[in-house]
């Protein structure tokens, strides 16, 4: 398992670095999302730690600040499109309107979508623990219809009430599945477990709840061979865990791989293929019913 110490400044050269070494720094950025994106920063510098690349960066706060640095100089040279960089923490709000009814009946074509889930035993919602990786699955969950929710920590009451609610309007007596992705450390692990509990108390009796942590657990960090450090030593809670991975140290494709494999298991076969072949033949609809009634 690599950890913090292990490649400290006997590995990582800590001096400024020359122009040839933050040309092959970008490289490697432009690489890593290129392979893979949207991607957060975090996740993106995570890669970089890796000690076998031919310019890493240290685990540290001063290593991401400068992977996070470059990032931006790639994005404003143009080298790098900027919707490859995911960011769920800040979002702006816009007020649609239109010309005519044509125009909105053309606008609304992409945003029809088939119920995936009408045949499917079941009724699934995706929490995580950061608005940053909300943003990193935020494209599978909504390719596969299903609920996200950013817990931001230690939710709040109020964020898993209305997902009770939800899930009390929609399970329609099927059996509930949450699937969570969190930092597996000391407050990591107890996350989970609260929201858990807090979802409990809303949902109706006779509703099966079945909560699983699919990211991070210790199985994956030895599997994958996961970048971790010690634990804080002040910090008494989940004695368990000695040493911590944050959820972005996961590679965000292997991540979404776990995540789309868990909610493609609990949907029937094809059922996207034969979503997809309905959501077209209404958008052809949609389409048609602009073209008649659009000024001649």
């Amino acid at each position: 398992m690599i950890v913090e110490n292990s490649y400290r400044a006997s590995t990582i050269k800590r001096d400024r670095r020359t122009v040839a070494r933050v040309e092959q720094l970008d490289r490697q950025i432009l690489e890593v999302l290129t392979e893979d994106h949207p991607q957060s920063v975090r996740h993106v510098f995570y890669r970089m730690t890796n000690p076998r690349l031919p310019e890493p960066v240290e685990k540290s706060d001063r290593g991401y600040r400068h992977v996070q640095d470059r990032v931006v100089k790639l994005r404003r040279s143009g080298q790098l499109p900027f919707n490859w960089i995911s960011d769920a923490t800040r979002r702006g709000h816009h007020t649609p309107t239109f010309e005519d009814e044509a125009q909105f009946l053309r606008s609304m074509m992409g945003h029809y979508r088939a119920d995936l889930w009408r045949m499917s035993g079941y009724y699934c919602e995706v929490w995580t623990e950061s608005r940053s990786l909300a943003g990193v699955v935020e494209d599978d969950c909504r390719e596969l219809a299903v609920s996200l929710y950013p817990a931001g920590g230690f939710s709040s009451i109020t964020l898993a009430y209305q997902s009770a609610e939800a899930i009390n309007d929609c399970s329609r007596g099927r059996p509930v599945v949450i699937l969570y992705i969190g930092d597996y450390d000391p407050a990591g692990v107890l996350i989970d477990v609260a929201l858990e509990r807090e979802l409990r108390e809303h949902i109706e009796p006779g509703i099966e709840l079945n909560f699983r942590r699919i990211g991070i657990t210790a199985e994956q960090i030895e599997r994958y061979d996961l970048p971790s450090k010690p634990r804080k030593e002040k910090d008494k809670r989940a004695q368990h865990i000695r040493e911590t991975v944050e959820a972005e140290a996961m590679p965000a494709s292997i991540l979404r791989g776990i995540l789309r494999e868990n909610i493609e298991a609990l949907l029937p076969k094809r059922a996207l293929d034969i979503a997809r072949v309905e959501e077209q033949s209404a958008r052809d609809y949609f389409r048609a019913m602009a073209d008649l009634g659009a000024p001649r």
